[in-house]
């Protein structure tokens, strides 16, 4: 137990400073591009990233235990208390389980954040963007469970389902309001089919909220035509709806598009990479366990940080790939998401299986 809490102490030691290091460069290099893109003010960008820092730290916490386990165990060795340990007849696997234990935590805590606070941040972040900063509120869209909603001028709609890629759209409602938005149209449409600023809505109804009657007045429509002042181009260009949503609202926002016959190809990457990320943090502290233990105190340590770190870079590379190929239709969606998991992983246990101690 006493080895245990030392190992432990250490770990959580690289852990926390490899995490300030890597947010704080993140940041550095974050603030120069958006400081220099837009002129806004201070207190924009305080609050701006006041909600990005937890996105980061949440993208950053795999990076994070890698470098934990990696310069833990490399600390040991180059102390030669591994081979103190080693001579106990402790084997690198007993040594590397409080390790393992605390990454494991770390990989739970990762699913938790990205699923119940990012979706928070993330929405705050995105309304500072694209509403106050690229000064583009069309842009900017408000996911709540299983909806969407979008605002134009001054009109604001609701969106059951949509595929943006194709233009087409269910369940539409359209707020339109007056200069002192107070309500005075509301147009709902079936389905949607959207031609850039061309939108030809069918099966709907027109409700006019006139000042001088007590009544709205409706007006069934089978098909009618709008110019929008929102591009779908730059709809396209919108946060991701996952990035909004819970595992569990994203699942059932899959379902409802699926039901109502559109892809959800894209979506279906996003939630499997929502778990299989998560992950992340141990795969590659195993990934840096074998080569943390090699005999050399010096420059074999800083080579055997060198093929982490470059393992590391392949692991990002290959994910972001077998997503982009999962989101294309090349891969399924659950194995564009989990294949640089078992890939990588994979590599791990047969480096682990090749080290003798």
């Amino acid at each position: 137990m006493i080895i245990d809490r030392y190992i432990i102490k250490n770990f959580l030691g690289f852990f926390v400073a490899g995490l300030v290091v890597f947010v704080t460069i993140f940041l550095v290099v974050e603030f120069t591009t958006t400081s220099m893109r837009f002129q806004v003010g201070a207190d924009i960008l305080l609050r701006y990233y006041q909600n990005y820092i937890p996105i980061i730290i949440y993208q950053l916490l795999p990076v994070g235990a890698m470098v934990g386990t990696l310069f833990t165990l490399s600390y040991l060795n180059r102390n030669n208390e591994l081979v103190a340990l080693f001579s106990m007849g402790i084997s690198l696997a007993r040594v590397s389980l409080p390790i393992l234990a605390l990454v494991g935590l770390i990989s739970i805590a990762t699913f938790w954040v990205g699923d119940r606070l990012v979706p928070i941040f993330a929405q705050k972040r995105n309304y500072i963007f694209y509403v106050e900063m690229k000064k583009k509120p069309g842009l900017f869209s408000t996911v709540k469970t299983d909806k969407i909603w979008y605002r134009s001028d001054n009109a604001i709609f609701n969106i059951q389902t949509l595929n943006a890629e194709k233009g087409l759209a269910q369940g539409i409602t359209l707020y339109y309001f007056d200069d002192s938005w107070s309500l005075i149209q509301v147009i709902k449409a079936k389905t949607v089919t959207m031609q850039n600023r061309t939108w030809n809505l069918t099966d709907g109804t027109v409700t006019l909220l006139a000042e001088d009657t007590n009544f709205p007045l409706t007006k069934s429509f089978s098909k009618k035509t709008l110019n929008m002042s929102e591009d779908l181009a730059d709809i396209r260009t919108a946060p991701p709806t996952s990035e909004a949503l819970s595992f569990s609202h994203l699942r059932r926002f899959i379902q409802k598009n699926k039901e109502a016959g559109f892809d959800t190809l894209r979506s279906e990457v996003d939630m499997h990479s929502k778990i299989s990320f998560a992950m992340a943090a141990l795969v590659l502290s195993l990934v840096g366990i074998p080569f943390t233990v090699q005999r050399g105190r010096s420059s074999g340590s800083m080579f055997s940080i060198g093929v982490c770190i470059a393992s590391a870079f392949f692991y990002w590379i290959t994910y972001s790939a077998s997503l982009s190929l999962g989101k294309n239709g090349v891969l399924p969606p659950i194995i564009a998401a989990w294949a640089p998991n078992v890939l990588m992983g994979g590599a791990a246990l047969y480096f682990l299986l090749r080290t003798k101690k």
